[in-house]
């Protein structure tokens, strides 16, 4: 009985592993492989298929001479890498493991092909096929139209998405940026009228826009401009004490020292008119100066 299903595999091997695997339908050395096969239906495309095959023949320990290799079985199954794994009674287990390469256009039977693996002591196993059923993707259109479902739809558009709320959105955020710009332009504006009013050189310059350099009301406005920053009278005598009370004033000494100097030679002196002193320049950038100290 054993002889006879040692030559049944025999011939079942040398009939489905191809030409070029030469078996002898009496070989001792064959034997039948335990197999833990896979499940037989619920396969798709893509689906990976695993056998488990005991590495044993006799009772004895099966050495593997080598692992089968990666290929293309046919024209339904690529054979991935084997691995040879342990379990928990120390008995070892070959995995090799099929994918599914390819989709029927209805339901398909296929067979994982038998495989005959060979010992290091020239022993041999051989793992016989199995059936598998394998489903294509999507039904052929029949089968909607038996089951009353009609043909295969296109998908459904997407939904429309209501704008009228994002572009009420879009502009209170506009107008609220508006209104802040506007509020940041009217308190700077507002600021700078201040500083006009309070500050004493822009205070003199607003003034002396309106007024000729050379004339005496001129001078007067720029000297007032002085007292006020320096908070008392100022003479050429006391300049000290106007870049005492503000020294940002300080890169412009010189200018200021020509100005009071050019100011007592015109109204304590001979009286003749200075002309190398712009008090208007000058009064423009005592009150940039002034303007940038505040800030």
């Amino acid at each position: 009985m054993n002889r006879a299903k040692q030559s049944a595999a025999a011939l079942l091997a040398l009939a489905l592993c191809g030409p070029g695997i030469a078996l002898a339908t009496d070989d001792p050395a064959l034997s039948a492989a335990t197999v833990e096969q896979p499940r037989a239906f619920g396969y798709v495309l893509g689906d990976v298929i695993t056998q488990r095959v005991l590495l044993e023949s006799a009772g004895a320990p099966f050495e593997l001479a080598k692992l089968p290799g990666t290929q293309r079985v046919g024209i339904w199954l690529e054979r991935r890498a084997a691995r040879v794994e342990s379990a928990a009674d120390n008995k070892r287990w070959l995995i090799v493991q099929y994918q599914l390469i390819n989709a029927p256009r209805i339901l398909t039977t296929i067979n994982v092909p038998p495989l005959l693996l060979e010992s290091s002591d020239k022993g041999k196993l051989l793992v016989p096929e199995w059936p598998v059923s394998v489903n294509p993707l999507t039904p052929q259109s029949s089968a909607f139209d038996t089951a009353g479902m009609g043909e295969l739809r296109p998908d459904r558009p997407a939904a429309l998405i209501e704008t009228a709320p994002i572009k009420r959105q879009v502009w209170s955020w506009f107008l609220a940026l508006a209104a802040t710009l506007a509020a940041w332009a009217g308190w700077t504006l507002w600021r700078n009228h201040l500083a006009a009013l309070n500050q004493p050189f822009a205070r003199a310059w607003y003034e002396m826009r309106r007024l000729d350099g050379a004339s005496p009301q001129a001078w007067q406005t720029l000297h007032r401009a002085f007292d006020r920053t320096a908070g008392r009278v100022m003479h050429s005598e006391t300049l000290q004490l106007l870049f005492d009370e503000a020294p940002h004033l300080q890169p412009l000494r010189g200018r200021i020292e020509e100005f009071f100097a050019a100011s007592s030679e015109r109204f304590f002196g001979a009286g003749t008119q200075s002309t190398s002193v712009s008090i208007h320049a000058l009064c423009d950038e005592l009150q940039r100066m002034e303007r940038q100290h505040e800030r």
